[in-house]
This record gives C-alpha cells, sequence and structure tokens, in this order.
C-alpha cells in the first residue's frame, strides 16, 4: 500500500492572511485611484510568482513605477510582507506537527520571491513538513497541473494517495483533476476532521462526507460550496 500523504496551502489555511488594505493605503499617500498601484504593478507580481525576477529587481521597479525613494520602497515592500505572512493558524499547526509519524507531509503553494526565508523564520514551516514547493522556485503556479504532479513526485507517492488542502475553490478543482484527493478548507474543525478520515483511509461510519471529499459533489471551480464567486485573494499573486 502507498503511504497516505497530506499537502497543504500556506496564506489562508496554515497563515491566517485577511486583508490589511495597505495598497488602498499607499494609492491614497500617492495621490492615485483605487487599485491604481495594484495594476501598476501587476506584471511585477506576476513575475515575482514564478520567479523570473529576484527581490532586489521587485525593489527596483516599485521605486520606478510609483515613484518612491529607498526609503519609501523598504516601508512598501514591509506591508506588502505583513499581508503576506499574516499570523500562524496554531491550531492546525500543532494538529499537522504530531502527524509526521503517520503520513508523508507537504506544502505546496503559490508565492513570492523571498518567501521561502521569512516563512522559515516566522513559521519553521520546514520542520514542519518534509517538502515545501513554492511556486516562485518551480516557475509554475497552482490551478497549472504541473504544480500538483511536483509536489507528489517530491513526496514520492500517488496523486491518488495525497489529500490537498487549500481554501480557494479552483485549486481544489485543480488537484481532484490531477487525481488527488482535495478539501476546500473553510474552519479547523472540518479540516482536521478531514484529515483524520483520510490516514484512516475512509470517512467515518454514520456521517456524511467532508465537501471536499473526491466523492462528494462540488461546486464548479469558479464559485464556492455555498454558490458564491469567490473573493479576490487576499495578497496580489
Amino acid at each position: 500500500m502507498e503511504p497516505r500523504c497530506v499537502v497543504l496551502d500556506i496564506g489562508g489555511v496554515l497563515e491566517i492572511t485577511p486583508p490589511t488594505g495597505w495598497l488602498r493605503r499607499w494609492d491614497e499617500r500617492l495621490g492615485l485611484s483605487p487599485g491604481s498601484a495594484d495594476r501598476m504593478l501587476d506584471d511585477v507580481w506576476e513575475a515575482g510568482a514564478v520567479g523570473t525576477v529576484g527581490e532586489a529587481e521587485v525593489r527596483a521597479q516599485v521605486g520606478a513605477r510609483l515613484g518612491l525613494d529607498d526609503r519609501r520602497v523598504e516601508s512598501f515592500m514591509a506591508d506588502l510582507w505583513a499581508e503576506y505572512l499574516g499570523t500562524p493558524n496554531t491550531e492546525l499547526i500543532e494538529y499537522v506537527r504530531v502527524l509526521r509519524p503517520r503520513c508523508r507531509l507537504g506544502i505546496l503553494s503559490n508565492s513570492f520571491v523571498g518567501a521561502r526565508e521569512r516563512e522559515a523564520a516566522a513559521y519553521g514551516f520546514g520542520e514542519l513538513v518534509e517538502e515545501i514547493v513554492y511556486s516562485h522556485e518551480i516557475g509554475v503556479r497552482k490551478p497549472d497541473p504541473r504544480a500538483f504532479g511536483i509536489t507528489c513526485a517530491r513526496l514520492g507517492v500517488t496523486p491518488a494517495d495525497c489529500l490537498f488542502i487549500d481554501d480557494y475553490a479552483v485549486d481544489v478543482e485543480a488537484a481532484r483533476a490531477a487525481g488527488m484527493r482535495a478539501h476546500l478548507f473553510e474552519g479547523n474543525e472540518q479540516t482536521i476532521a478531514r484529515i483524520a478520515a483520510h490516514l484512516d483511509g475512509a470517512a467515518p461510519l454514520g456521517t456524511r462526507r467532508a465537501r471536499g471529499d473526491t466523492h462528494a459533489r462540488h461546486a464548479p471551480a469558479d464559485r464556492d460550496p455555498a454558490g458564491r464567486t469567490p473573493a479576490p485573494r487576499a495578497r496580489p499573486w
């Protein structure tokens, strides 16, 4: 029997990352219309998410496009990382920490250049799981099926034995299409129960399957289970 595996997203799952309004505040400081700073840097966000630029180039482009001196570039980037890192989802992290002897553990995250170093310093994710797969290091982002394939290959597991957990419906659907089991994160209690059922090999008797189960009915990829179009991500990548 192949080993069971659990792969988790970071932002919105292992990290609590509500929007902080930092880009709106920078629009106001710079006298720009709402959303302008984000739009002016859209290609920089994209490049940083797949690792085609480094941190130094990101800072240079922020300064050049927004007309910021070095001091204000550092302030801008500090605001970006404050929202990106959020705060730890301590309950889920501590639950995952004790799973190491029972299964293979990994992280798959759409990310930004500099994320590995900062998340390692803040949360020690490298000690939590065996493999961390960041989009800025592999050059592709979820929901690209290659991201799921790379993750399974690095963990040495087949997709069918792997449960993927994400807070974004389109990525959950993509994981299912790639052959993985998948669960839409909506809170710790439901997610912990779904992981436990996966590791036990079946959903508990006498209960309905968790919403994220591979065999459960689920909403289309561009809508959440309540039928609403999902809100934009809390960060620009």
